[in-house]
């Protein structure tokens, strides 16, 4: 009599962990292996002539870090800095960016294979800023394209 395992048979979904945060009442999320940091520096120097998007730069322990409101990227009003507004930093190629959000939620692990597309215009964004959807108990997670946010 044989036996065989059914550990070979079950198929597991890969997990995903999302850094999520708040632009306005949106909850969003970006893969956290992308995430460098989460930091309350909010002492900027404004960028005079700059993009409307670009809210200044800040001094990151000796390095220069464009700050990105992301409201305005999303075409919302410009970020009211709060005691809960953080800077979300990243790597943009050779350089350090940075997105300016309301606030921090948590970390979120996602099945992969419940990821959905994300519909046309959610919440008055244009969709090309998502890679898809995450349903959640309570809300939608949307997982924001990086690259095209940056673009």
């Amino acid at each position: 009599m044989s036996t065989t395992s059914d550990a070979t048979a079950v198929c597991t979904a890969e997990e995903l962990e999302y850094a999520t945060f708040h632009v306005g009442d949106v909850l969003l999320g970006i893969e956290i292996r992308e995430v460098q940091e989460i930091n309350r520096n909010l002492d900027l120097t404004v960028v005079p002539h700059g993009p409307a998007h670009v809210r200044g730069v800040m001094n990151l322990r000796g390095e220069v870090v464009t700050v990105v409101d992301l409201r305005v990227v999303f075409g919302l009003s410009a970020i009211e800095v709060t005691r809960s507004t953080r800077n979300i930093v990243l790597s943009s190629g050779d350089e350090r960016i940075s997105l300016l959000v309301d606030g921090i939620a948590d970390v979120v692990t996602a099945r992969e294979d419940r990821i959905e597309s994300p519909p046309g215009n959610l919440s008055g964004i244009e969709d090309r800023f998502f890679s898809g959807v995450y349903r959640l108990e309570s809300e939608l997670l949307l997982i924001v394209d990086v690259e095209e946010v940056l673009s």
